[in-house]
C-alpha cells in the first residue's frame, strides 16, 4: 500500500463535545456532518489507496458506517489524533509507504493540499513528518488575531526556516508583525493546516513517547516531534482562490457555512 488516509475523530472534545457529528450546511442548504464532509474531502484526493475513520465512539462509528465509510475502532486512551492514527495503523496490520492524518475538523481541505503534502514528503527523505502551511492574507491574519483577543483558541500558526523545516507551531499568532496588511494582501503569517503525512516508523515511535511539555502547554500534538528532535517539513500550499478554516469552536460553524456559500460548495 502506498498512501493511507486516517481521519481521527473523537466525541469527547474538550472545546466542542460531539463536534464530528455537527451539521454544516453547504451553499444549497444541504446539511452534512463534519465527519462526513471530512470523509468527502479525503475521498477526493488522488493517489490514495484507502481511507478509514478512526474513532473510539460508537455514535461516530455508526454514523460514519451509515454513509459508507470504513471505520476502525481505537482505544479511549489516545491523547490526540496522531496517537489515534498510530493505533489505527497497528490495528489494521498495514505497512503503507505514507500515512496521512486528515483531522476531522478541516472539511474545507482541498485535495491538492494533501497531494502536495505527500509529494513533498516523498521528495525529502530526511524528514519524518510533513504538514501543509498556507500563507495568510491580511484578512485571515486579522481573523486569527480577533479570535485570540476574544479569548478563543482558533487556528494554529507555523514558523519555519529557509529549508522549510518547522521551527515552532503555536496557537498564538506568530511571528509578530507590526502594522496592518490589506485584506487580500499576503502577510508574513502562515496558517498551519491540520493535516500530517508520516513515515510509518516515525508514527509508531511517536506513540511510545511521553507527552512533551510544549505539546501539553500549546495543546499541539506535532510539538512532540520537535521536542524529540525530529524534522517536520512545512509544505507551502496554494489556496487557488479557496478559503480555508477549521472548526475549532462552535462559533466556527457559521464562519464555515459563509465560506462554503461564497465558494458555492455543497
Amino acid at each position: 500500500m502506498s498512501v493511507l488516509i486516517v481521519i481521527p475523530a473523537r466525541h469527547a472534545s474538550t472545546r466542542y463535545p460531539g463536534k464530528p457529528l455537527v451539521d454544516l450546511r453547504g451553499a444549497s442548504g444541504q446539511a452534512r456532518s463534519l465527519i462526513r464532509r471530512s470523509w468527502d474531502a479525503a475521498m477526493s484526493v488522488s493517489g490514495v489507496d484507502r481511507v478509514v475513520v478512526a474513532t473510539d465512539d460508537g455514535r461516530i462509528r455508526d454514523h460514519a458506517q451509515g454513509f459508507g465509510a470504513e471505520v476502525v475502532m481505537t482505544s479511549t486512551t489516545c491523547r490526540n489524533g496522531t496517537e489515534r492514527c498510530a493505533e489505527a495503523v497497528a490495528n489494521l496490520g498495514l505497512s503503507p509507504e505514507i500515512v496521512v492524518n486528515l483531522q476531522g475538523d478541516a472539511p474545507l481541505t482541498p485535495a491538492w493540499f494533501v497531494e502536495d503534502l505527500v509529494a513533498g514528503l516523498r521528495a525529502d527523505p530526511a524528514s519524518d513528518v510533513a504538514t501543509p502551511v498556507l500563507r495568510c492574507t491580511g484578512r485571515m491574519r486579522a481573523d486569527l488575531i480577533a479570535d485570540r483577543h476574544a479569548g478563543r483558541v482558533g487556528g494554529t500558526t507555523a514558523v519555519f526556516g529557509h529549508d522549510r523545516q518547522g521551527l515552532y507551531f503555536s496557537k498564538e499568532v506568530i511571528p509578530f508583525a507590526s502594522g496592518d496588511f490589506g485584506s487580500d494582501d499576503p502577510s508574513p503569517v502562515f496558517h498551519h493546516v491540520g493535516v500530517y503525512a508520516y513515515r510509518p516508523a516515525a508514527l509508531a515511535e511517536y506513540a511510545t513517547w511521553d507527552e512533551g511539555t510544549l505539546e501539553r502547554l500549546e495543546g499541539l500534538e506535532q510539538l512532540r516531534f520537535l521536542e524529540r528532535g525530529r524534522r517536520i517539513l512545512c509544505v507551502e500550499v496554494e489556496s487557488r482562490g479557496r478559503q480555508f478554516w477549521e472548526l475549532n469552536n462552535p462559533e466556527d460553524v457559521s464562519r464555515l457555512e459563509v465560506m462554503m456559500a461564497a465558494m458555492n460548495l455543497d
